[in-house]
């Protein structure tokens, strides 16, 4: 037995602009029965009951709305809540543990954001009964005999307190008009002000108005406010975002501290690195993105994000990905593999009021991607923009010929009209190119974003949109600022490895800005590392050999990294756990070199 989905993306229907493939060609419309009408809107409605599933409409539709899918009938059993007619639906739970973070990772669009509503008490499941809500007497018994039935009660009666991040901490702005302080002190319910602020670095920034506040400092006040609150369920919607490396670490200590106090903890997170450090636990969210998803059941941290890279579910059986990540067990090749030089340029200063930049004298090769790593406010974004001649450097000369196609860390959303017109626009008949389609148009599922107004995308699909009109455009160098802002971790190891592909195949050159660890491990082969002091001055390397540089740069945040034996992926030791102090002695805070991986592994196992 089945349990058959049919979703209809509304934004993408356009019943005037077709000829209404859908309706005029299902067989059951033919046999003389209603399975897809036109609504009242002018959009199609198809009948779950009557669908055959026999996937013509979806293959006739010219637009891409449809999707109909089958799925096993004791999952659909299991339905938590759905929005209406023809609309994406969740499946199951995680369960809140006390003292402890549970982690939830998954694609955009499965359900993590409807999962916190519910867990939160913002959202009342309605069991797939959108048009006759269940009552909460309902709703008890159908989480009799779980742990969740608890939660559920607490939230019915209003005893349970929740302390809630949102993703979208920008919207602070909207809410509060004043300073960062003021706001802070309002909020506090612990009288934690202080060790916040000091906590989350955030003593620079905490006298500005809020509208003035970058999105880091954005995002860790969002932090301290939801920190500062007295709660027994506390959830965090991807904290990591905006925050360079020293600041994600300074927001997971905070977390912790809120585990160690004996908080219950749920956290969205797409960095790997972040969610494998701070999570006990964690649960897997898959389905199709808009249409369902699927909670699945609680796996260990490490086991957890294993599966996700696997793509299959072992103890569900099922299979959610058609293809693992893999990762370089041993370091890039050295220099001999790289080819001409194609950019060399001197010792480099830029100055502004209040900030001096300076970057030792190197080049650029061909066929290198150049991971760019460092705190925030260091001056990676102005070098950028020096390569790329939007700056001018105020010392030294850069010699170069080659031409630069670049991705700013801000995108603008300006363009008025829909995605192929915009891409056709940059990069002409291109977009039709096999390389590009099967590289990055179809994984990334842009195609399906062609019909979208430009002005009306997501973060995460201007983001996807941005990075492919980079690449589209005939250029030697591709200089991508922050790519993994707003991607979901699937579409992150998708890109990295896409873009790793599609640079060496066309003996292209990338310098790729971010601040995910874990891709800049999938997609660099040299580093430059950028120190200093944020905000006032910054100091960048040259291109170097991505061990040197990664060693060098994890020593500066005082951690040091494995393989995972299973999967190669690099995972944070535990602060002053053995392999931690072992590294730490023998000077090697990232992965060991290639003679040494086996004995790091076998010294892995036996810890």
């Amino acid at each position: 037995m089945v349990h058959r989905i049919a979703v209809l993306d509304k934004e993408s229907c356009h019943s005037r602009k077709c000829q209404q493939e859908c309706i005029r060609f299902c067989p059951v419309n033919l046999d003389g029965s209603e399975c897809i009408v036109l609504g009242a809107d002018a959009k199609a409605i198809i009948s779950e009951e009557l669908c055959t599933g026999c996937g013509i409409c979806i293959k006739k539709c010219p637009f891409d709305a449809i999707t109909i899918l089958n799925i096993a009938e004791e999952i659909g059993e299991d339905k938590i809540h759905q929005y209406g007619i023809n609309t994406f639906r969740l499946y199951r739970l995680p369960t809140p543990r006390k003292g402890s973070v549970v982690g939830l990772v998954g694609k955009n669009g499965v359900g993590k954001t409807t999962t916190l509503n519910i867990l939160s008490g913002m959202q009342r499941p309605n069991l797939g009964r959108y048009e006759t809500p269940p009552d909460w007497d309902e709703i008890l018994d159908t989480f009799s005999g779980t742990e969740l039935k608890s939660h559920f009660e607490k939230i019915s009666q209003n005893q349970l307190k929740v302390s809630l991040k949102p993703q979208a901490v920008y919207r602070i702005r909207e809410f509060w008009k004043d300073d960062a302080s003021s706001l802070l002190k309002r909020m506090d319910e612990k009288g934690a002000y202080s060790d916040l602020v000091q906590s989350l670095n955030l003593k620079e920034c905490i006298s500005k108005n809020v509208s003035d506040l970058s999105g880091g400092e954005l995002q860790r006040l969002g932090v301290a406010i939801a920190a500062s609150k007295e709660a027994d369920l506390y959830l965090f919607d991807e904290p990591s975002s905006y925050n360079d490396v020293f600041q994600r670490l300074a927001v997971a200590k905070v977390i912790q501290g809120l585990a160690d106090a004996g908080k219950a903890i749920i956290l969205v997170e797409h960095d790997l690195t972040f969610l494998d450090y701070l999570s006990e636990s964690i649960h897997i969210l898959y389905g199709e993105a808009g249409v369902y998803g699927i909670v699945s059941g609680v796996l260990p941290a490490r086991t957890g994000i294993n599966v996700l890279l696997d793509g299959y579910l072992p103890a569900e059986n099922v299979r959610f990905r058609d293809h693992k990540v893999n990762f370089d067990v041993f370091a890039p090749a050295g220099e001999e593999t790289v080819l001409a030089e194609i950019v060399k340029y001197e010792e480099l200063k830029k100055k502004y009021p209040g900030f001096t930049l300076k970057v030792q004298a190197g080049s650029i090769r061909q066929g290198q991607v150049i991971g760019v790593i460092g705190a925030n406010a260091l001056g990676k974004t102005t070098y950028l923009k020096m390569i790329a001649r939007v700056e001018k450097p105020d010392d030294g000369d850069i010699f170069s010929g080659a031409r630069i196609s670049y991705k700013p860390q801000y995108l603008s959303s300006d363009y008025d009209g829909d995605v192929k017109t915009f891409l056709w626009s940059v990069g002409g008949d291109k977009i039709d190119d096999a390389t590009f389609q099967s590289a990055l148009i179809q994984p990334l599922l842009i195609h399906k974003l062609y019909e979208k107004n430009v002005k009306n995308l997501s973060g995460g699909e201007l983001q996807k949109v941005a990075i492919l009109s980079c690449l589209i455009r005939d250029a030697d160098i591709y200089a991508l600022d922050e790519p993994s802002a707003f991607i979901d971790v699937e579409d992150r190891l998708t890109f990295a490895r896409a873009i790793q592909k599609f640079v060496k195949s066309q003996g292209k050159t990338a310098l790729i800005v971010d601040h995910d660890i874990q891709m800049i491990d999938i997609i660099s082969d040299s580093l430059m590392i950028f120190t200093g002091v944020s905000g006032e001055s910054g100091s960048a390397s040259a291109p170097q050999a991505k061990e040197d540089g990664m060693n060098s740069f994890l020593k500066s945040l005082s951690i040091t990294y494995r393989r995972d034996v299973e999967t190669g992926r690099p995972r944070v030791n535990k602060p002053g756990s053995k392999l931690d102090r072992e590294q730490k002695d023998t000077g090697r805070y990232y992965y060991l070199a290639r003679m040494a991986e086996e004995e790091q592994v076998k010294s892995f196992e036996d810890a």
